[in-house]
């Protein structure tokens, strides 16, 4: 499981971000972070099987590298300060499609879903259904628990809409969303030791009701 070695390595990499230290730490890496992260994402999607049938997707499916894409950053810091998976049917293979979200730094541990990456047309598809029946939608973001546990939906918005939405944004200001997504961001120690993978379920549980509208929504 992971522990505090764990959060000591990132720490570390944060402060040695380059691939002579990494290659001197591999490891190091291999036995307090990326074993024991592979190890905490395969029990939590067999906890998200029992919910959900169609996960089945193994944690390598899952876990997003720590090799960062430099090509066109100007960040050339070679790997990620953090861990992270997203656990959905698709995993890493879809971007669109909501899942849950799990990120671990050395200082938070951020647990969140729903829709980030929307293409025009899946954005398109998620408005409509909206607009369709805004009732639906604000039930499901302002039910106690997601408040609780999330706050509100967050995302980027648009300035101009097309003309289908423009009368009613003024009464659906959800609508100038070009992503629907949700975050909680909890000190790193939350995803230590035995009680994590039930930290982290409580938090899909509350989520899921949103990301099923929304995959509803995209299919």
């Amino acid at each position: 499981m992971l522990d505090q070695s764990s959060l000591n390595f990132l720490r570390d990499l944060a402060e040695n971000n380059d691939r002579e230290w990494f290659h001197s730490q591999k490891a190091r890496y291999e036995q307090v972070l990326k074993t024991p992260f592979e190890a905490f994402v395969g029990t939590l999607i067999e906890q998200v099987q029992a919910v959900d049938p169609t996960v089945l997707i193994t944690p390598r499916q899952a876990i997003f590298r720590i090799y960062r894409d430099t090509r066109f950053s100007a960040n050339k810091a070679p790997y990620k300060t953090h861990v992270s998976a997203i656990i959905s049917p698709f995993g890493t293979r879809s971007k669109e499609y909501p899942g849950f979200y799990i990120h671990l730094e050395a200082e938070k541990f951020m647990l969140g879903g729903g829709a980030y990456f929307l293409e025009k047309e899946t954005l398109q598809k998620v408005r409509e259904a909206i607009a369709e029946d805004p009732e639906s939608f604000m039930e499901l973001v302002e039910a106690p628990s997601f408040v609780k546990h999330y706050g509100q939906v967050l995302g980027e918005q648009n300035k101009r809409l097309p003309a289908d939405f423009q009368e009613l944004v003024g009464e659906v200001p959800i609508l100038a969303n070009k992503q629907f997504y949700y975050m909680a961001e909890l000190p790193a120690k939350h995803a230590l030791g035995a009680g994590a993978v039930q930290k982290a379920m409580d938090y899909y549980k509350t989520g899921k009701p949103l990301s099923d509208y929304l995959a509803q929504a995209i299919s």
